[in-house]
């Protein structure tokens, strides 16, 4: 599937994208956040932050000086990764707005025997919302309605928001237009993740803003394109397997060739939580049990 990665992060700069709406990103590049973790303010007397992201005062202090003269009345959070919730406490505590959104950090499943979580650095673990938002709820504030959808698959505290009536969901790390979301158990899901793209599939927004890089439009085509994507890596993975690879290095140096080697442990995590998936479904075996370092094969028929 074809990306976009034509995006200037603009830093310190409150970008207007319509009326009431601006975007500002945080000067926090790495292969994992592009250019940066995007940030939105809606309103204008009244403003909703949604992810206020990193820990940096930099970045909080751009979104208050971008809040000058409006009052902040709710700080939206999304998921609990370092990238998009710290900053919600450091913002918390210069206006006294309420943390409003998904729940503390969770892994999507327990630890297996001896597992240790890969990402485990990357889970804000002080992260405590003032109120939390479940699927389908809707936080009036500001004058406006943001709608709760639930999207675990990324995490499994992952939450998407919609602007009834404006045709716009904040999409958070589901969806994004740079590059396709990172899956990684114990912390989520693959399983949960096609649950995920499903549900937005049947919904109306066709606008996207996602949490690194710019707005995905036509995005109802892009998530059917995400969706078959992620298919046919399931379809590649399980080739591999009947070609005589077993070990997940083996198959992320096969199918990911082509790809930055700083994300080669980051493929890995995806192509493990795609063989996580395809083990749960009876499609392969895991020897001696299911982990990183397995040994995998198409389960015989």
């Amino acid at each position: 599937m074809k990306h976009n990665r034509d995006f200037d992060p603009r830093y310190g700069e409150a970008v207007e994208l319509t009326s009431g709406l601006r975007r500002l990103t945080a000067r926090n590049p790495s292969p994992f956040t592009f250019l940066g973790t995007n940030t939105y303010l809606i309103g204008t007397r009244r403003l909703v932050v949604v992810d206020p992201g990193p820990n940096l005062e930099e970045h909080v202090g751009a979104i208050l000086k971008a809040a000058e003269g409006a009052r902040i009345e709710a700080i939206v959070v999304s998921h609990t990764h370092a990238d998009h919730s710290p900053g919600a406490r450091l913002l918390k505590e210069r206006t006294g707005a309420p943390i409003v959104g998904c729940g503390p950090h969770r892994a999507a499943r327990d630890l297996m025997e001896d597992e240790v979580n890969p990402l485990d650095a990357s889970g804000d673990k002080e992260h405590e919302p003032d109120t939390l938002l479940g699927d389908g709820e809707v936080l009036r504030a500001a004058g406006l309605s943001l709608e709760t959808i639930e999207t675990p698959g990324h995490t499994a505290n992952h939450l998407c928001f919609a602007l009834p009536g404006e045709n716009i969901l904040f999409s958070a790390d589901h969806v994004m237009g740079w590059a396709t979301t990172i899956v990684a158990p114990p912390d989520g899901s693959m399983r949960d993740y096609m649950a995920s793209i499903e549900k937005l599939q049947h919904r109306p927004e066709t606008c996207y803003l996602p949490g690194h890089g710019g707005e995905i439009n036509n995005a109802l085509d892009y998530v059917r394109d995400l969706k078959q994507h992620r298919l046919s890596r399931e379809a590649s993975i399980l080739a591999e397997l009947n070609q005589g690879s077993r070990t997940i290095p083996e198959v992320v140096a096969a199918l990911y060739a082509d790809v930055d080697p700083r994300l080669h442990k980051a493929a890995g995590l995806s192509v493990f939580a795609h063989l996580e998936d395809l083990v749960g479904r009876d499609l392969v075996t895991a020897s001696p049990r299911l982990s990183l370092s397995s040994s995998f094969s198409v389960a015989s028929r």
